[in-house]
């Protein structure tokens, strides 16, 4: 019996988590099997990532997709019938070349990037497997350490603080599930403590809280007094995570802390996030500088990096070759891994081998525009990335993804291992000098993983 191929493919409107319009494509092959795959969208963007095609003008504020779902209704649809859907690296090397642009731009990063995920989806399902066993095949799998968040901010949070996301780690806990747990308890604990001092504005885009405070430290004070609150120990049971996103409020190596309304140059903020590293069990740092200041990201992961995990989300956009000049450049030490940033499964793949290469940690994430859909805990769990960050702790689009790896967690029984403090630079003993104010330096962790062979891809599964 020949092997199934594309039959169709064609897309439709639906709205994500900020009832804006995205994309979402149905892949159907010849054995009968569908997938099925959604365009997330992000609210601060690198600018080297691909560009969601939307159509402009008034209507839904210029947000609609008529254009895009046009691109997969009949360009994609048109060049992909026929085509292989189990060799994803062909199928993504059509996609890319039927567009033609740097950036996706023709056709769309939202229409490409579904319909590969489409694509995946469909093979996996044909090949009756879930989509993380078809990526993982038989090494070996490592269940991801969540990172949550607890209070949102800068653009998920209209600016209510300069530092995006305020988020904890549980990397103490034995499993995933005790994870959830104790970030569940810690939210709460937020929660409580900030309806106590009538600091709530609501929830942030990502779920976690919207706060109301007068400066970044007084985020990072109450996120310890939540952690003690809930009954654990911040820089022992838990750590904390910070997304900086500091390209929306710095250029040139100058940055504006509105919050706290002053300017820093690139050595001051420099300076100043390594005091927060020092005062406070910080564990990951996510885009400390812009994406235009590679001098600040080598100068504070020289700094901080041995103990801090020091990330590049808009500095690197999930692209490989950026991934290898940061490496040689020594300016981070991971890397955040979202497929629309890349376009496609198999650039962002790359991204992950890159890294994977260079000893980096690796982060699969979600955007701040999402749907239920939950691929990328499949692709966290196959590609053993690690880590998985999908914002906060309440709103269903975010906890659909947490309870697929749950799921996973279950189905896998005594075969599950939890990543806990092996992904994390310097292990359990960055969290417990953090706690006790230490800032003496240690030997580098390698990121799990990282030494060992690269996991298997889509498009080595024929």
């Amino acid at each position: 019996m020949p092997e199934p191929a594309i039959a169709a493919v064609r897309a439709r409107r639906i709205w994500d988590s900020r009832g804006r319009p995205t994309v979402e494509a149905e892949v159907l092959l010849s054995d009968g099997v569908l997938g099925r795959g959604v365009a997330p969208a992000g609210a601060s963007r690198g600018s080297r990532e691909a560009l969601d095609r939307r159509d402009g003008g008034t209507r839904l504020d210029g947000l609609d997709v008529q254009l895009a779902l046009r691109s997969v209704n009949e360009d994609i649809a048109a060049h992909l019938r026929g085509c292989d859907p189990f060799d994803q690296s062909a199928v993504d090397a059509r996609l890319i070349a039927l567009d033609g642009t740097p950036n996706k731009s023709r056709l769309g990063g939202n229409a490409i990037v579904a319909v590969s995920l489409a694509v995946l989806d469909a093979a996996a399902a044909s090949r009756r497997v879930p989509l993380w066993q078809y990526l993982l095949g038989d090494a070996r799998l490592t269940i991801p350490l969540p990172e949550i968040q607890i209070f949102g901010g800068g653009a998920h949070a209209g600016r209510r603080t300069d530092i995006q996301d305020f988020m904890v780690v549980a990397p103490s806990a034995k499993s995933f599930a005790e994870a959830l747990e104790i970030t569940a308890e810690v939210y709460l604990s937020a929660g409580k403590l900030m309806a106590d001092r009538g600091l709530v504005q609501g929830v942030a885009d990502e779920g976690g809280w919207w706060p109301a405070f007068s400066s970044n430290h007084e985020a990072l004070d109450t996120l310890m007094r939540a952690i003690e609150g809930a009954g654990f120990r911040p820089g022992q049971d838990v750590g904390i995570s910070l997304d900086i996103a500091a390209s929306e409020f710095g250029c040139g190596g100058r940055y504006s802390l509105r919050l706290e309304e002053r300017e820093l140059d690139r050595d001051c903020l420099a300076e100043y996030l390594v005091r927060l590293c020092d005062r406070y069990p910080i564990l990951s740092v996510e885009d400390p500088f812009a994406e235009d200041d590679p001098e600040g990201f080598r100068c504070f992961t020289a700094a901080v990096g041995d103990r801090v995990q020091v990330i590049g989300d808009d500095y690197l956009v999930t692209n490989a070759d950026l991934v290898e000049q940061a490496a040689a450049a020594r300016t981070v030490n991971a890397v955040l891994l979202k497929v629309n940033q890349a376009g496609t499964i198999s650039e962002t793949f790359a991204a992950c081998q890159a890294a994977r290469r260079a000893g980096f940690g690796t982060i699969v994430s979600a955007r701040s525009g999402e749907t239920e859909d939950f691929a990328i805990a499949h692709l966290a769990v196959g590609w053993d990335a690690g880590q998985l960050k999908v914002g906060s702790f309440a709103r269903s689009e975010r906890m659909a993804k947490w309870n697929e790896v749950l799921r996973i967690e279950e189905a896998l029984g005594a075969k599950a291992r939890f990543a806990g403090w092996s992904v994390l630079r310097g292990g359990r003993s960055a969290l417990d000098e953090a706690s006790s104010g230490g800032s003496a330096a240690r030997a580098p962790h390698a990121a799990a993983g990282a030494a060992s062979t690269a996991k298997l891809g889509p498009a080595q599964h024929r």
